[in-house]
């Protein structure tokens, strides 16, 4: 039987729900930018070849996530150090005011190259924000539910992320319907970004309202807190234990940006779908992901960890080239929202158990460090995938869903060597993850 969020008490059902929303909002924000990609290419980077503009735009945006690992440990350490709470408040924060303030840019037309150098501060300043975001709230998540919850719990905090790329989908439906083609550039792409304060206040409201992790205040109370918890993380047996899992979170992000974060791109600008219809597909697609997610965690409940992240690898391996072939084959949107749906879902749900899987494999004096460092860690090499595609699918015709189901098989087959090296987590228990979690 499948667990529900209502079994949980209400404080812990708080934890969660904060976190969620956060979650949620961090996936609203970085979606919105692959929608407006094409349009940003074009306002900020304006150049003869439209590839150039777009490729300057993908790194602006894989930038932004290469910096996350500097932000999961910063925010990290002073989760560890002063509260996961506080520093889920602080988070929220910061990435919801530049979220707002990216929609107010000028463009490269009214003061030139200060135009993308203004973009840039504000996704890196974005980056950082968000790269503390994940890491709290989940490890909070964790150790606020019982046992026998953690998968269902790490599976609904992960259905977050894919909540807010639908959210993001619809919103692009509606302003790309209401704006379209020059208004759009005018204004349409800006209100996408102004409404990212709407889940951003929810997540306010709810962390200040949650309790700090019962696991940190039991620390602070017997002054065991780690005084460097970064230091901590890469010495020693910790060391080993962060680079064994950052194998899986590495390929995790490369196959989630080369499916879904790369999905709008290779709608619009390969199949040459019109926006309505792209936004339509990524709604139907991302809800399966979030669908997706919750199945993997609660699987994990009952498989383990490992066993549950690898079927999912395992059956992107398979599945990556066929259901592109299908799709650039497909003759309607039904067809084309069935292949992509089932893509994006094989390709995406591993990251149900993570949060449950990363808690579990680091002690609670540097728990907050170490896995946000390591999730977001994943996206110094995950975060090009995109780029990857682009490149390797320039002019090559029908050889492009080939290539772009072998460049997602090549993050699939990383989660897979790197599910060999790592122990099984579930049933540690989180006040001794230290001592009863293998190396």
């Amino acid at each position: 039987m499948i667990p529900k969020l209502s079994n949980l008490d209400r404080a812990a059902k708080t934890i969660v729900l904060g976190s969620w929303f956060g979650w949620a909002l961090d996936g609203y924000d970085l979606v919105l930018m692959l929608f407006v990609i094409s349009s940003v290419s074009q306002l900020f980077f304006p150049t003869a070849d439209p590839r150039l503009s777009l490729l300057a735009t993908f790194a602006t945006y894989a930038a932004t996530l290469v910096v996350r690992p500097l932000g999961g440990a910063l925010f990290g350490i002073f989760g560890d150090k002063v509260g996961r709470k506080r520093a889920m408040v602080i988070t929220i924060i910061g990435f919801s005011v530049a979220t707002f303030a990216t929609g107010l840019l000028p463009t490269w037309q009214a003061i030139g190259i200060i135009s993308p150098l203004l973009l840039i501060t504000l996704r890196i300043s974005q980056g950082l924000f968000a790269g503390g975001e994940w890491g709290s709230g989940a490890v909070i998540s964790i150790e606020s539910v019982s046992k026998s919850s953690r998968g269902f719990v790490s599976g609904f905090i992960q259905s977050g992320f894919p909540f807010g790329f639908l959210i993001a989908s619809l919103t692009y439906w509606v302003v790309s319907t209401l704006y379209q083609d020059k208004s759009f550039l005018e204004m349409g792409w800006r209100i996408m970004f102004f409404t990212g304060l709407v889940p951003s206040l929810l997540a306010l409201v709810l962390r200040l309202k949650m309790n700090e992790s019962v696991l940190w205040k039991e620390k602070l109370e017997n002054q065991a807190l780690e005084k460097a918890p970064l230091k901590k993380v890469v010495s020693g047996l910790n060391r080993k234990r962060f680079f064994l899992a950052l194998i899986i979170t590495t390929g995790l992000m490369y196959s989630y940006y080369a499916s879904i974060g790369f999905m709008p791109t290779l709608l619009a600008q390969y199949i040459q779908l019109k926006g309505s219809d792209t936004a339509a597909i990524m709604a139907a697609a991302t809800f399966s992901s979030m669908i997706g997610y919750i199945l993997a965690g609660w699987l994990s409940q009952k498989i383990g960890r490992i066993r549950s992240i690898g079927i999912f690898a395992a059956l992107t391996v398979i599945l990556a080239i066929p259901l592109l072939v299908g799709l650039y084959h497909a003759s309607d949107i039904i067809e084309r929202t069935f292949f992509v749906s089932a893509l994006i879902m094989v390709a995406t749900s591993g990251f149900g158990p993570i949060p449950a899987f990363l808690s579990e494999r680091f002690p609670t004096e540097i728990r907050n460090t170490s896995a946000g460092f390591v999730f977001n860690a994943g996206l110094i090499i995950g975060a090009w995938a995109p780029l990857v595609a682009v490149e390797i699918g320039a002019g090559l015709g029908y050889l492009q869903p080939i290539l772009f189901g072998v460049n997602l098989m090549v993050g699939c087959v990383l989660v897979l060597i790197g599910l060999k090296l790592n122990p099984e987590t579930r049933g540690v228990d989180l006040r001794f993850a230290d001592q009863n979690a293998t190396p």
